[in-house]
């Protein structure tokens, strides 16, 4: 199943669960509901899922990857010959509650209204009346290739009965208000377990036994029960509270894969009350353990296949007790996305290297210069090493599957992508920073990164560390592409070196 369509995130209950309610009290009764649905929408990220690569926003045309082919996803703007300009109140409830929308067609569960579902009234009309809000735009649904039978969609009737499960959330009286709202969001809107499940063949969660961690995307989410080995359960409140605002912490490590884009666009502009319940239901969950541990006898003489490969590619970052650098290479040793039930995240990881994230460096593709025999040993190494005790599970197969599927500028496997921070972006594209960027090579890299880093606090002291490193890198991309004096390995080799540079400059000298 493809990445989570995120449309709603309610944050009120009713009347008798005002304390679930965020939104503040204004005199502009309609303002007021706009920006509660704002809010929800923002936390929902409507936006990703709505939105073409380049696209104007909410105007759908983004292409999901199904296993029965690939999804378009639908304008959302209120365009009424293209949008939803047309939907009633109720036309619009029933989408979010039965997954059926204005003409009486069944929805693609890639629209996760098994989740939405738990919504109230309240908060999915929040949503529609920011919705609404929004600039028409005129942009008919592009065509889908969904294969025979699925297209027919008659057949989602059948998928609705065996898995949807309806009735709006109701708080447990059991339980404090902080965890019912947190149960509200995780549970109905955030739909954590759109990931976090494991999924059958039908790309339906296994509710029976939720948020476990499950594939995604090529990507394996993590077990988040309050499982002490396998799960959350071994991080503080406050370590889980940073992580998810902020994309680290030094115990867990950085967001990766669609949990980036979810933490980046969604988790980050919720309120703190909202996270700390987030976190105080995920400690309330049951503890369920991913697997049995495992502890293979070649990690007590360093002879797993893969501990050579640590020593060569990975150990000088993240050293040989894989405790990484305090704020600087993150852990190994505990994090989340390695003691994952399966191996996906690691390995892409290597393959496709990282950005740098708060204050952690970048990470180079090392596994370009691994055999995916080499990337598959490692990736076991690692899972199974300082009591991760994870299963030996990746494979050369998987590997080679996996690389082809890694596509990134990082990795010399994509294009090169576009600074997105607005003042970034401005600052990148002055002609002395061009100049400076255009003349930086192997012999001047310090000396030019030091200027550049420079030249970037003081156009804009506030920008974050990761988006100067990040949004630098982005734009000396293209530059060291157009040098033909270097082969495609050596322009790569010099674009992670100066990402490498960027990064120690700034930590250096950079911070105020």
């Amino acid at each position: 199943m493809s990445k989570a369509a995120r449309i709603g995130f309610g944050v009120a209950l009713s009347a008798s669960a005002a304390v679930l309610s965020a939104a503040p009290s204004r005199a502009d009764p309609a303002g007021d509901l706009i920006a509660k649905g704002k809010y929800l929408a923002t936390m929902g990220d409507c936006q990703a899922c709505h939105t073409a690569p380049n696209g104007t926003p909410f105007a759908g045309g983004l292409m999901m990857d199904t296993p029965f082919g690939k999804l378009s996803t639908p304008n959302i703007t209120p365009d009424k010959q293209t949008g939803i300009g047309d939907y009633t109140d109720q036309q619009f409830v029933r989408v979010f509650h039965q997954g059926i929308g204005k003409d009486g067609e069944y929805l693609y569960p890639v629209m996760p209204f098994p989740w939405y579902a738990k919504v109230t009234n309240d908060d999915i009309l929040a949503i529609k009346a920011y919705l609404f809000s929004l600039a028409p735009v005129n942009a008919p649904r592009k065509p889908s290739t969904i294969g025979f039978p699925f297209n027919v969609r008659t057949g989602l009737a059948v998928w609705d009965e065996v898995f949807l499960q309806e009735g709006v959330f109701k708080p447990d009286p059991a339980k404090s208000a902080q965890v019912n709202r947190g149960a509200y969001i995780v549970e109905g809107l955030e739909h954590c377990g759109e990931c976090h499940d494991k999924r059958n063949m039908l790309g339906a969660g296994k509710i029976s036994k939720p948020l476990q961690g499950g594939e995604i995307d090529h990507w394996y989410a993590p077990n988040i029960t309050s499982d002490i080995r396998t799960g959350i359960g071994r991080y503080s409140d406050d370590q889980l509270f940073t992580y998810l605002k902020t994309g680290t912490a030094p115990a867990i490590g950085t967001v990766v894969g669609p949990m980036a884009q979810t933490q980046h666009e969604s988790l980050a502009h919720l309120t703190d009350d909202d996270l700390h319940a987030v976190v105080a239901y995920l400690k309330s969950t049951a503890p369920v353990p991913s697997y049995e541990a495992v502890k293979p006898a070649g990690l007590v003489n360093g002879d797993l296949p893969g501990a050579q490969t640590y020593l060569t590619y990975c150990a000088s970052c993240h050293q040989l007790d894989g405790k990484g650098i305090a704020n600087v290479i993150p852990p190994l040793a505990g994090n989340g996305a390695v003691k994952s039930g399966g191996p996906e995240t690691v390995i892409r990881v290597i393959l496709g290297g990282v950005e740098a994230q708060g204050s952690y460096g970048p990470m180079m593709a090392v596994g370009n210069g691994m055999t995916d025999q080499e990337v598959a040993d490692v990736t076991d190494y690692v899972r199974s090493a300082w009591g991760n005790d994870a299963p030996a599970t990746a494979g050369a197969g998987e590997v080679g599957s996996l690389r082809a599927e890694v596509k990134t500028y990082m990795s010399g496997h994509a294009p090169c992508p576009t600074v997105v921070q607005p003042e970034m972006a401005k600052f990148v594209a002055d002609p002395a920073v061009q100049t400076l960027l255009s003349a930086t090579n192997e012999d001047n890299l310090t000396q030019n990164a030091n200027q550049l880093v420079a030249k970037a606090r003081a156009a804009d002291p506030n920008t974050p560390e990761a988006d100067v490193v990040n949004s630098l890198s982005i734009a000396y991309c293209p530059i060291i592409e157009k040098n033909t004096s270097l082969d495609p390995a050596q322009r790569l080799a010099q674009l992670n070196q100066f990402s490498a540079t960027v990064y120690t400059q700034f930590s250096q000298n950079g911070k105020d």
